[in-house]
């Protein structure tokens, strides 16, 4: 009986056998899933329209690297459902915890998109408030998020705050360690963290199959004791659901949530890969066939909740947005090297304290020569 019990509570955390869908390719419904209700139009609106001027925003940021107003930026394109559901699914006081891929996420959070990009133009490590907005910095070490995302998370579980914690990750993260040790401490303490895999398909240059023999990353969960789910990461309405579920789960005191979203990156890796190197351009294009605008644009057309109006005031929506982006950064930031030491140490360390006094020191006798 207690194998029976055992097998049954194992079997409640395994993924779907298949991505879970709401729509087809092309943008027609497709299998309904009862146990994950489907978000309101209003709500579906509203991720189209974020889709929409993040795509464009996603492009402006791509030609500041070429002007030389971004050091680096790595793309979402294609990835646009994953980027914008986390931000409409989460309460304003849940946290986020963004890798360095996620800008279009932040942005839809209503982060100022110049803040946002202030890491990729290497004028400061993180330039928004993460308090005020409840989102971490974007991290760039692959797969430490999480770690923290857990701590956090557990915290405001012993608080009783009711607020929980998304962290974004890559497919690639989930090969480190620091995946793991989330996901067993989150399981063990039912820490209230949704864990939301990206899975581009691509680790940089290397793909999935060289990573993991997994029949999915979903499963990486049903060993730490996670409850998991696949979902199609190209189909926003599913991306939707699941994580709203997914929250719901964790805020209720089910404990973490895995969902690994099957997407992929259009673009780069960032602007300083070459993707021809490791992938066809056919690839690609297969994948644009299953683009997350497209496809929720002819669901909604098809419902009747989209117009032609609605389409092109949400495009000149995005035209303006990175109309003011392009003028913000046109403009040179203002610097303040003793910031340099800020936000090094709570209790800055001898040595900081003495590298910041001779730059002091220097910068006082720039000012009285100048």
């Amino acid at each position: 009986m207690a194998d029976r019990r055992q097998f049954g509570a194992a079997e409640a955390l395994l993924p779907s056998a298949s991505p879970v869908r709401f729509l087809t390719d092309g943008g027609a419904p497709a299998r309904r899933r009862p146990d994950y209700p489907e978000p309101s139009p209003d709500v579906l609106r509203q991720a189209y329209r974020h889709m929409v001027v993040g795509r464009r925003f996603d492009a402006q940021a791509t030609a500041l690297t070429k002007q030389g107003r971004l050091a680096v930026y790595p793309s979402s394109h294609g990835q646009e459902a994953c980027q914008v559901a986390p931000a409409l699914v989460l309460d304003e006081g849940d946290w986020m915890f963004p890798t360095y891929r996620e800008s279009v996420a932040l942005v839809t959070r209503g982060i100022d998109p110049v803040e946002v990009l202030s890491l990729l133009r290497g004028d400061a490590h993180c330039g928004y408030d993460p308090h005020l907005h409840h989102v971490a910095p974007q991290c760039t070490p692959l797969a430490t998020q999480t770690v923290h995302a857990a701590g956090l998370a557990h915290a405001e579980q012993r608080k009783r705050s009711g607020k929980i914690a998304l962290a974004f990750i890559g497919d690639g993260a989930t090969s480190e360690g620091d995946f793991h040790e989330a996901l067993n401490f989150a399981a063990v303490f039912k820490a209230p963290v949704v864990f939301f895999v990206q899975n581009n398909q691509y680790a940089i240059s290397v793909p999935l199959e060289r990573q993991s023999a997994a029949p999915a990353l979903a499963y990486k969960g049903v060993g730490y004791g996670v409850r998991s789910e696949q979902v199609d990461g190209n189909d926003p309405v599913a991306v939707l659901a699941v994580l709203a579920a997914a929250a719901e789960h964790a805020r209720s005191g089910g404990g973490p949530f895995l969902i690994e979203a099957h997407t992929y990156r259009i673009e780069a890796h960032t602007n300083a890969d070459d993707a021809t190197r490791y992938r066809v351009a056919a690839e690609a294009d297969r994948w644009r066939k299953r683009d997350p605008i497209a496809r929720l644009e002819a669901y909604l057309r098809r419902r009747g909740h989209l117009t032609d109006d609605d389409v092109a005031a949400f495009a000149r929506e995005g035209e303006e947005f990175a109309a003011r982006l392009r003028t913000a950064m046109n403009a040179d930031p203002e610097t303040a090297p003793l910031g340099l030491f800020d936000n090094v140490y709570d209790t800055p360390t001898p040595v900081l304290v003495e590298e910041r006094a001779q730059l002091r020191s220097e910068l006082e006798a720039e000012e009285a020569t100048a």
